[in-house]
């Protein structure tokens, strides 16, 4: 039987610059699995931020390897112990014997990071992944990419179906007052996440267009009507050139989209006085936490089209996601420490920061009946507190329909003008040089990372120490000689 839809977990995690935990994450994961569920996803796929010290992050490669190796190890631990415990539960013999060597129940399938931004894909059937393809923006300092977003997109198969599926890592301005810069960080995705090189598109239909040559001069009398002729012509190409570019940015009409991160989104726009009241996780206390949430500036921005686009969130039940302050262990405690002390920091309000959006199933394959395809979410929770980090973990695990992308396109009769779905109409156009800048960028990126490493880490002060002792015995050679 043909499954009619992908079963997809996707998390985001504020890393803190600091090495994972394997043990308390990939035991906290089992929970994520096990909530609402019998199984394992099909897809999982992490946005992580401050992922790394920013000069790993920058140089990437073999210096980020030991921070990201550790999320596909927790995963795979913690699916090894769900399927462990269904073998169990499904044997018919009393003692069932342990796994004898480890098995990785899933594969990473693709990793990419911008900077302190990475993401990471792992599927259980790698093979239905087909068409990877990559996209990249920054908006730090000079558009490098201590800020920035990361995206992947690929075609799931299976059976004959398929569905396209665009994931969105980012981590947007911090400050409470800082409301403006996050939502320029988003218009920055929007007009520089591209997954084809828009020069190149560009460029290529300059070349295909050529003017239609006029086989007899107009007549005296019909100045006006050959302008307008030439007006249509022109709006007619600039349509198909929008339409091109339309298909490589976040908003492909054929895909259906997900954007995770630390999005920064606070309750206030400013820092939070001595005398300010909390939220409290505490049910019968007044200021239990659910009634701050209409302070939230994603929720206002998003619906004043502000931020976020035409995307959509499952209803917030979890508490605040930052900011936390660790507190020591208490005494007695064992490892792993899963259980963790906190407060919440006083200078700064708690707030929604760590958020996972979508897009819907676009309307026009809504017909109004039990039949619609929908997407269905099992569950939209944040983790425990993690003692390597101020912020929780927050995970959605999703039913993602099998769509065709042929499917998913609007119809041809749909007025664009008049739909606010982004699949539709972008809300702003692909700068045709995004990829030129963010090569210049990432030239920045890896001159900033050694030079960082060099002169901010012990081993880059091991590689100088060195360097220099060299060249001393070098030149008293010399000298010497």
């Amino acid at each position: 039987m043909t499954p009619s839809s992908i079963d997809l977990l996707y998390l985001t995690f504020n890393c803190a610059k600091n090495l994972l935990d394997v043990p308390v994450f990939g035991s906290h994961l089992q929970t994520a699995f096990r909530q609402n569920a019998t199984g394992l996803p099909e897809v999982v796929v992490l946005s992580l931020q401050e992922v790394a010290p920013l000069a790993y992050s920058f140089i990437g490669g073999y210096f980020l390897n030991p921070y990201l190796s550790r999320y596909e190890q927790a995963i795979n631990i913690a699916a090894q112990h769900i399927i462990d415990d269904l073998s169990s539960r499904n044997s018919e013999t009393v003692n069932t014997a342990p796994t004898a060597l480890p098995s990785k129940p899933y594969t990473l399938v693709r990793g990419k990071n911008v900077g302190y931004t990475a993401i990471l894909l792992f599927a259980r059937e790698p093979s239905r992944l087909k068409n990877i393809q990559e996209a990249e923006v920054g908006f730090g300092a000079a558009e490098i990419g201590n800020k920035g977003a990361v995206g992947l997109r690929m075609l799931y198969e299976v059976d004959g179906g398929s569905s396209e599926l665009t994931f969105v890592a980012t981590h947007l301005a911090a400050m409470e007052w800082n409301l403006p810069r996050r939502n320029a960080n988003w218009a920055a995705i929007m007009r520089g996440m591209a997954f084809e090189n828009p020069e190149v598109v560009v460029n290529s239909y300059k070349t295909s267009v050529t003017p239609s040559p006029a086989l007899t001069p107009p007549a005296e009398d019909e100045p006006e009507r050959a302008r307008l002729l030439d007006n249509n012509e022109h709006n007619e190409q600039h349509l198909q050139l929008q339409q091109q570019l339309h298909n490589i940015s976040v908003f492909r009409p054929s895909s259906f989209l997900f954007v995770a991160g630390d999005l920064n989104y606070r309750i206030s726009t400013t820092s939070p006085p001595p005398s300010a009241t909390f939220p409290s996780l505490d049910p019968d206390s007044e200021n239990y936490y659910p009634d701050f949430f209409r302070l939230d500036q994603l929720t206002r921005e998003r619906n004043a089209g502000r931020a976020l686009h035409g995307l959509s969130e499952h209803e917030v039940r979890f508490p605040p996601t930052y900011k936390y302050d660790v507190l020591p262990p208490r005494p007695g405690t064992r490892e792993p420490e899963l259980d963790v002390p906190w407060k919440f920091a006083v200078h700064r309000y708690p707030s929604w920061t760590d958020r996972i959006l979508f897009l819907d199933v676009p309307s026009w394959l809504k017909k109004g009946n039990s039949q619609d395809p929908k997407l269905n979410v099992r569950a939209y929770d944040c983790l425990p507190v993690l003692r390597m980090s101020d912020h929780r973990p927050v995970y959605l695990r999703i039913d993602v329909p099998l769509i065709s992308p042929s499917d998913m396109a609007p119809p041809s009769d749909l007025d664009c003008g008049v739909s606010k779905d982004p699949r539709a109409r972008l809300p702003m156009e692909i700068d045709p040089e995004a990829w030129e800048r963010r090569a210049a960028a990432r030239r920045k990126e890896i001159m900033a990372g050694w030079s960082m490493y060099l002169w901010s880490t012990k081993e880059g002060a091991c590689i100088l120490a060195t360097v220099l002792a060299f060249g001393a015995g070098v030149y008293w050679l010399h000298r010497r000689f």
